[in-house]
């Protein structure tokens, strides 16, 4: 039995269509992570789980008992905010217990339940202070702990991290990962920071415009997008984009190519029925390409416009001149590369980029859907 269950869901603001058909399963245990850019759902989504948003249509069930008509508190949920929304005149043990007192548990059973996840958030020398006298990451424990006292069938995330700084984001996500091995426990997490889900989940739920795009594990997503929209959103430095024409057909090859980009040979996993002239989308991630000296095997050439120095690595992003980068907000002819060491590039510096030809994806022309690719030749 799935430990939660979304059947055709669908949430409708007037005209406006917030969620539009929403079909997931998500397994015992799974640290399921829902990403998409900003309106994209994703925080409705978790809403409507949670009960604080009435569904249009649909079921939501949890551990096989439909609650898409229940209460917040009668669906077996406990919800963690970014706000962190702690009572400021109770203390940290208080905080945390408040839920069990609301539902009228016995004092001994609240003070052995704030007691555990205390221990477990090691936050038990805290116990009597204010929220006043925490850190940001100290109050977001609390708010946790609150949630774990109450032993919900699944834990809810609302960008819980958002408000920390990068340092502490990064001790949260540790120990978020670690809470959720110890618990063993069904989380559903919502957040805008690609590292977070990549790092963090055990499937990822990928949202757009009220629509699922795709579900996998980080690497499945990030390996094999279902569509341009996947292959750009997973991925920072975010994946390069190419506008290239078919020239030729050949069973199942084709040769495609643009201004600017040397002529390429793809083999495809599977018949594409493509003609001669059809616009397709070449897509290939910055660390898949590689500076080199000898013209003779570079696929692009150009010349340096900005470099990031980031200490171990560098990034460039090349002016391609007339070669076209397509659904990109960086611009005509800009090429993102990340190399993996510290280069001493320089702004306008002319460079000639390497392909790596195992590593191409296509997308087609009717909504960017991908084109299984299964070895490119890069004609010299």
């Amino acid at each position: 039995m799935s430990s939660l269950e979304l059947r055709n869901v669908n949430k409708n603001y007037g005209s406006y269509h917030a969620l539009r058909s929403i079909d997931l399963s998500v397994e015992q245990g799974e640290f399921i992570v829902m990403v998409g850019p900003s309106g994209c759902g994703k925080s409705t989504l978790l809403k409507s789980i949670a009960g604080l948003e009435t569904i249009s249509s649909g079921q939501i069930l949890i551990n096989g008992r439909d609650v898409s008509k229940a209460e917040p508190g009668e669906r077996g949920i406990a919800m963690v905010f970014q706000s962190y929304a702690l009572y400021p005149h109770m203390t940290v043990a208080e905080n945390m217990g408040f839920g069990l007192r609301m539902a009228k548990r016995p004092k001994a059973e609240i003070d052995a339940a704030v007691a555990q996840a205390a221990k477990i958030l090691r936050i038990t020398d805290q116990l009597d202070k204010r929220p006043k006298q925490l850190s940001g990451g100290q109050r977001q424990r609390v708010a946790i702990g609150r949630a774990i006292t109450r032993s919900p069938d699944v834990f809810l995330f609302d960008e819980p991290l958002s408000n920390l700084d990068a340092a502490l984001r990064t001790q949260m996500r540790v120990e978020l990962s670690g809470l959720h091995a110890e618990l063993g426990a069904t989380m559903v997490y919502v957040t805008h920071d690609q590292i977070e889900a990549m790092t963090m989940a055990s499937r990822i739920v990928v949202l757009n415009k009220g629509a699922i795009e795709q579900v996998g594990s980080p690497l499945e997503l990030y390996r094999n997008p279902d569509n341009l929209f996947v292959a750009g959103f997973l991925g920072a430095p975010r994946m390069n984009f190419l506008g290239v024409t078919v020239d030729e057909t050949s069973g199942n090859s084709i040769r495609v190519s643009a201004p600017g980009l040397s002529p390429l040979t793809i083999e495809l996993a599977t018949p594409a029925h493509l003609s001669k002239g059809t616009a397709l989308t070449l897509g290939i991630r910055p660390e898949n390409i590689s500076v080199v000296t000898d013209g003779s095997e570079a696929a692009v050439s150009g010349h340096v416009r900005l470099v990031e120095h980031l200490g171990r690595e560098t990034i460039l992003y090349v002016d391609a001149g007339n070669l076209r980068t397509v659904a990109s907000e960086s611009g005509t002819g800009n090429i993102t590369v990340q190399l993996s060491y510290v280069a001493p590039f320089k702004a306008e510096q002319p460079v000639a980029l390497k392909l790596d030809a195992g590593q191409l994806y296509l997308f087609s022309p009717d909504g960017g859907h991908t084109i299984s690719a299964r070895k490119a030749i890069i004609e010299r």
